[in-house]
């Protein structure tokens, strides 16, 4: 069997149908990301892949778990989330104690759930010697140099793209980011959002007025603020934004 590259979404469109995951969506709009199937004319599974995420769906295929594009070759992480308990238990027994199975959190995806006043007082509430910027080219190479905050732009191959895609917004302290909401992902019609606090600046308040900030920046633009949470703290800062939980699910992190 040969994977390939798939040029034509719509072949594989229907196999993600209902699957309500930003990043898919920008695969398959061709946005972001890339398509991986079996060669032909009517895939009968495929794997949607962006940043650090995959996703598999149809029917199960050992190779496809197995498959990693040339220009991936050399990524250590990935986190691989099956659309099924099939796909699950296939991804175990293929790579066994080379993954860790954990929870992530999904969260509902309603377009009036924000309180744009609340928003606005959250933004604003930041110790004294903080300020927000949007995110710049100045921050936008700050934020590319360095581990804390690289996820806050690392999915754009330079300014201009994301300039063009991209949208965030820093905390500054002594003119440098500290903290910062931006989109890890972009689609048609909205971001996902990412956001990260240098380690020294944590539990400050920091990253619910970054969040709050780009919420309203993207509300401001049409654009849906996408929320998916790796652990229970990014769970209760999306509540405290106005978002709600929807569900747990399953996903398998390469180590």
């Amino acid at each position: 069997m040969m994977i390939v590259k798939v040029k034509n979404a719509e072949q594989v469109e229907s196999l993600f149908a209902g699957w309500e995951e930003t990043m898919i969506w920008s695969c398959l709009q061709g946005v972001m990301g890339e398509i991986y199937a079996p060669e032909g004319e009517k895939p009968p599974c495929a794997m949607a892949i962006l940043g650090d995420f995959s996703f598999y769906a149809g029917e199960v295929e050992d190779e496809l778990i197995r498959f990693r594009p040339k220009n991936r070759e050399g990524q250590d992480f990935l986190i691989m989330t099956p659309r099924n308990e099939r796909w699950a238990e296939r991804i175990e027994q293929c790579y066994g104690e080379k993954v860790r199975k954990v929870n992530r959190y999904a969260i509902q995806k309603e377009p009036d759930c924000f309180d744009r006043e609340k928003l606005r007082e959250m933004a604003e509430r930041l110790p004294e010697g903080y300020t927000l910027q949007r995110i710049d080219e100045r921050i936008y190479d700050f934020c590319g140099k360095r581990d804390w905050c690289r996820d806050l732009v690392s999915q754009y191959p330079d300014y201009e793209t994301y300039q063009k895609y991209g949208l965030g917004v820093v905390a500054i302290k002594d003119g440098e980011p500290i903290s910062g909401a931006s989109s890890y992902t972009s689609y048609r019609g909205g971001i996902e959002i990412e956001i990260d606090t240098h380690v020294q600046h944590r539990r400050k308040g920091l990253a619910l007025a970054c969040g709050a900030r780009l919420i309203q920046e993207c509300l401001d633009r049409g654009l849906y603020p996408s929320w998916d949470a790796q652990n229970l703290w990014s769970v209760a800062l999306a509540e405290k934004l106005g978002y709600h939980y929807s569900h747990t699910y399953t996903a398998y992190e390469t180590v």
